[in-house]
């Protein structure tokens, strides 16, 4: 199997593909055009990228059976175009989470104490403790959490431990379950506006999230509050984060940016370059050696399982035109067979499982396991689901 890996990736992961038997051309610098051409000169029928561009044309000059983004978010790649050609698409979730939630919390400190200031004033020779002693402190503070899959609970672990606390919201997440990881629970990302002093976001890019975070959100930001965004730029509205910084006082920590640029240098022309209270790193959130590590080690295992199977574990699908009506959402024991049986309790009911989400709960030790269906799961269903060992609830909400 030929496999062509066009960015930059760990010497291990490489390594390790050759110990699978493949044949590995890495050329990390491949973009555009000259990406296009060598897909379809080199017949490759594995494609490995970190943040380079995937387009409709590439993959339809190809012979690609599979893609992998040897990261979390998949936003680079038409996964559209992908799945009208039958070609998998797959990612790394998780592997990042801890390096994401480092610098997120990184950027938070930074945010109350004025750190980048103080470091700017230094090389420029001035000294300011009486201006950069006003700080407020995290201690106490209220974290509020948009989105709780792995980093969002990484994030859960370190506000702890800096004596905040915690709420959150996210699609799956019930009171129950809110309770059980020793956080509060919001209805809504306006409610935990409305609650919180600081809020960091960790959702991925979807149709359903992208610009979700709006001027209703703002509105209902506390004056003075902190604003943390790692996960995509799309996701925030943009003009909304501007005005909540100039005219509420916001300060904000960014990783991402409208208008970013996509390889690793370029030019930031964006209007949140110059503004005062905003702090922003260069989207590297996810660039620890630890957290490459990890993500080269689970890019070669699912190249490994393809390989032998024909099967990638971690597929995606586009969510644009997706037929699900409903989420159905069942929260278990991390137990060998159970999610067989749920999904076998969906198919037997007569429903198509089109989008599919596990995430760990080590806090409250459990599993949530979230299927998009495109009908609404009966009362039955849910009743059946809910008898079977080792299920601790079910429940639907509609597909947004």
């Amino acid at each position: 199997m030929k496999v062509l890996v066009a960015d930059k990736f760990e010497k291990s992961g490489l390594d390790g593909l050759k110990a699978l038997g493949c044949e590995v051309l890495n050329e990390p610098d491949l973009k555009d055009e000259a990406l296009a051409a060598r897909l379809a000169e080199s017949e490759a029928a594995v494609l490995i990228v970190r943040s380079t561009k995937v387009t409709r044309e590439m993959l339809e000059g190809s012979k690609l059976s599979l893609v992998v983004r040897a990261g979390a978010g998949y936003n680079t790649i038409d996964v559209a175009a992908a799945s009208e050609r039958g070609i998998l698409v797959t990612n790394c979730p998780g592997k990042n989470s801890i390096a994401v939630a480092e610098l997120a919390f990184g950027l938070l400190i930074a945010c109350d104490r004025h750190i980048p200031d103080n470091v700017i004033q230094l090389r420029e020779g001035k000294w300011n403790k009486k201006g950069f002693s006003k700080a407020g402190g995290l201690y106490g503070k209220t974290l509020g959490l948009v989105g709780m899959g792995n980093i969002g609970q990484e994030m859960v672990t370190r506000a702890k431990a800096f004596g905040m606390r915690v709420v959150a919201y996210s699609r799956w997440m019930t009171a129950d379950v809110a309770a059980a990881m020793g956080i509060g629970y919001a209805t809504s990302p306006e409610e935990l506006a409305e609650r919180c002093d600081c809020i960091s976001v960790h959702v991925a890019l979807t149709p359903q999230t992208k610009g979700s975070i709006g001027k209703a959100f703002f509105d209902k930001m506390k004056p003075g509050g902190i604003f943390i965004n790692t996960s995509r730029a799309e996701v925030v509205d943009q003009a909304a984060l501007e005005a909540a910084v100039k005219e509420k006082g916001i300060s904000a920590g960014l990783d991402v940016f409208d208008g970013e640029p996509a390889g690793g240098d370029g030019t930031y022309e964006g209007s949140l370059r110059d503004l005062p209270g905003v702090y922003g790193t260069h989207h590297i959130g996810a660039s620890t050696d630890q957290a490459q590590e990890a993500v080269a080690e689970e890019t070669v295992r699912i190249v490994s399982e393809f390989k032998s199977t024909g099967i990638a574990p971690n597929v995606v699908k586009a969510g644009k035109g997706s037929p699900a009506t409903h989420v159905l959402i069942v929260r278990h024991s991390d137990k060998a067979g159970i999610q067989a049986a749920v999904f076998g309790a969906i198919q037997g009911a007569g429903l198509n499982a089109q989008e599919t989400e596990v995430i760990a709960l080590a806090a409250a030790k459990s599993t949530i396991t979230q299927v998009s269906v495109d009908v609404e799961p009966s009362a039955v269903l849910l009743g059946k689901l809910k008898e079977m060992p080792g299920v601790f609830d079910a429940s639907t909400v509609p597909y947004k």
